[in-house]
């Protein structure tokens, strides 16, 4: 290894740097701050936890996202967390055992294995919000739109929202009694918008023709409002599951839309987006500038079953780092320089509006940069045997 390879980072792990930190970090309070203001009960999960309770419930995905080392005190096998949700779950389930609805937010580094094919980094810092114990939809519609507020708080003024519902391609494949071992080729093709492949499947997997004429109509169904009504016409003859979940978007479309005017929102009723994982409405939220969602989530009910108390949740997410760029500015200039000096006063009087709450850079003796390079906008000056503090000239 050469003296210059010693400064490379792995592939994918950055660090962040002024004024990049600072940014993150206001935003990391004012985030907090807003979930504190609507009931959320801050917690700091672990960043390592056995494998079998870390990976519970998640499905495969996060399983090739994780990190695993093993425990030196008892030989198990271990995880570097990749995704905070299923930890704030077990937490919710087993830790706190709290009854009726339960409020948790969250800001922390997760580590992945892999980095992200549409954000790139594999430490992100993740920030989110879960709420348990509802399984009505006033719960979906207040993290919507504490989704979106959080958007706002970051800096975005133009918010695209994505929405969709996994229990109706769930639902639908159920009343078809499709094949287990084709059921992945079909969920390929739609996930690819590959209407030819979806049809031939559906022609030789299903022989009800009008479950086959909705399979096939389902990957169409996309768009703006107008989507719903749509669905709501070419699947009427399906499952009560499909109806029910065709008025929970048309609900949820009409409390984004009073809360959030200027939101627009998108609907692709085969997002199949977490399909292991979510159990109802699925969302993603983007913004003009941005290749990747900068927050997603949705409702995942019964996580906590395998800690032995099954819990309605719904919840989302985001990454702060690319969040914090939505408003980037240069931080403010408003600090005090003070002079490379040991006087009793001088100290007393640093000590004294630090205290204030201001921010005092004192030079170091021999120090070549000045006030400037260190975001003074002010000095202290002595006038009259007192020490001062005076505009920099």
């Amino acid at each position: 290894m050469t003296i210059a390879d010693r400064w490379l980072l792995p592939d994918g792990m950055d660090e962040v740097l002024p004024p990049q930190a600072t940014r993150m970090e206001e935003l990391r309070r004012a985030l907090l701050d807003l979930y504190d203001r609507w009931g959320y009960d801050l917690v700091m999960p672990p960043a390592v936890e056995f494998l079998d309770s870390l990976l519970t419930g998640t499905g495969t995905d996060l399983d090739l996202q994780t990190f695993k080392l093993t425990d030196q005190l008892t030989g198990r096998m271990m995880g570097a967390s990749a995704d905070v949700t299923p930890q704030v779950a077990r937490m919710d389930a087993h830790s706190l055992k709290r009854e009726g609805p339960v409020r948790l937010c969250y800001c922390t580094t997760v580590l992945r294995a892999q980095a992200d094919k549409h954000q790139g980094g594999r430490s992100p810092t993740q920030v989110g919000v879960e709420l348990f114990g509802h399984a009505g939809l006033e719960a979906d519609i207040e993290i919507l739109k504490l989704a979106l507020s959080s958007l706002e708080v970051a800096g975005a003024t133009r918010i695209h929202l994505a929405l969709s519902h996994i229990t109706i391609y769930r639902a639908l494949i159920r009343a078809a009694n499709w094949p287990a071992e084709a059921e992945r080729a079909l969920f390929e093709a739609i996930e690819r918008k590959a209407f030819n492949a979806v049809d031939q499947l559906v022609a030789e997997h299903v022989s009800d023709p009008e479950l086959a004429r909705m399979l096939g109509q389902l990957p169409r169904l996309h768009g703006g409002a107008e989507v719903l009504e749509q669905a709501q016409t070419s699947l009427a003859n399906g499952p009560d599951a499909v109806k029910a979940s065709l008025d929970q978007l048309v609900r949820l479309h009409q409390a984004v839309t009073d809360a959030h005017p200027g939101v627009s929102v998108y609907f692709d009723l085969a997002e199949l987006r977490g399909y292991q994982y979510h159990t109802g409405m699925v969302f993603a939220a983007y913004v003009p500038g941005y290749g990747q969602a900068l927050a997603k989530g949705g409702r995942y009910d019964d996580t906590g079953r395998d800690f032995g108390r099954p819990r309605p949740a719904t919840g989302f997410s985001m990454d702060l780092k690319p969040l914090a760029t939505l408003a980037a500015r240069e931080p403010g200039v408003d600090g005090i320089w003070a002079p490379a000096s040991g006087d009793a006063a001088l100290i007393e009087t640093i000590a004294a509006l630090r205290a204030q709450g201001e921010r005092v850079i004192q030079a170091l003796p021999g120090q070549q940069t000045g006030p400037a390079a260190h975001r003074c906008n002010r000095q202290l000056t002595l006038r009259d045997s007192a020490w001062r503090i005076e505009p920099l000239n």
